[in-house]
């Protein structure tokens, strides 16, 4: 006799339905993407490979890995996960429905507490199990003048525990202007999300060569206006990499 427990139709049928909201609610979110910003995306020096890959891009809005995640071709999108921050994703029942069955995304503690697994830790892990993954190196959003905030090492390591995996640096152009802090209501503007070639780490390269030229990298993609205008604010804070 097969004592194994008969899952429960009704568990079983919810299931089915929250799988198809959170379909549903994903295409909406690329197309309310693509009416809002325009967004497309520029891949220089690299190509969409079905590839594991480490996508590592600037961070100004909440808003950030959607631009990134819906410019994904499908078959990539469905792989790849963002990491989000635990306190924002989960401080409302519509957030963690769309940030746990929408984007599958790999939440991490940013409190401070040192409850919970390391964050470089839970990286490592879902690279380990296959995933790709979207990450913010500069740790916050960059809400100040600053054009990109110095890079926190969790990407050397990274780099360095997991180097099968494809390390693709990224400039996401104009989301600040479409929606700043605090507010409600985007504003639309034409957004770009640009792909740059693959890096890869040097068999003796220390943490802070890598992390310079890592930074160097996702600056090298701005568009040549971008880099006309912030050339003074980078020039201010001597932070030009």
């Amino acid at each position: 006799m097969n004592d194994d427990p008969i899952p429960s139709p009704s568990s079983s049928a919810g299931g089915i339905v929250r799988r198809a909201l959170a379909l549903v609610a994903g295409k909406l979110i690329i197309g309310a993407a693509g009416l809002l910003t325009g967004v497309r995306a520029i891949w220089s020096g690299t190509s969409p490979r079905a590839q594991q890959t480490l996508y590592f891009a600037n961070h100004t809005s909440h808003g950030d890995f959607v631009l990134l995640w819906a410019t994904l071709p499908p078959d990539l999108r469905a792989l790849t996960r963002p990491v989000a921050g635990l306190d924002y994703w989960m401080a409302s029942k519509l957030r963690q429905f769309i940030g746990r069955d929408v984007f599958n995304a790999l939440m991490i503690r940013r409190d401070g507490t040192g409850q919970g697994e390391n964050p470089v830790d839970q990286m490592k892990a879902a690279l380990d199990a296959g995933d790709s993954l979207i990450m913010f190196p500069e740790g916050t959003r960059n809400t100040g003048d600053e054009i990109l905030l110095p890079l926190k090492s969790g990407l050397y390591h990274l780099a360095r525990a997991c180097p099968e995996v494809r390390l693709v640096p990224v400039w996401i152009e104009n989301l600040k202007r479409v929606l700043p802090k605090g507010t409600l209501v985007p504003i639309p503007l034409a957004c770009t999300v640009r792909y740059g070639a693959p890096l890869v780490l040097g068999d003796d390269e220390d943490k802070a060569s890598f992390l310079a030229r890592a930074r160097a990298a996702m600056l090298d993609l701005r568009p040549e206006y971008d880099r006309t205008d912030s050339s003074t604010t980078e020039n201010a804070t001597g932070s030009a990499a």
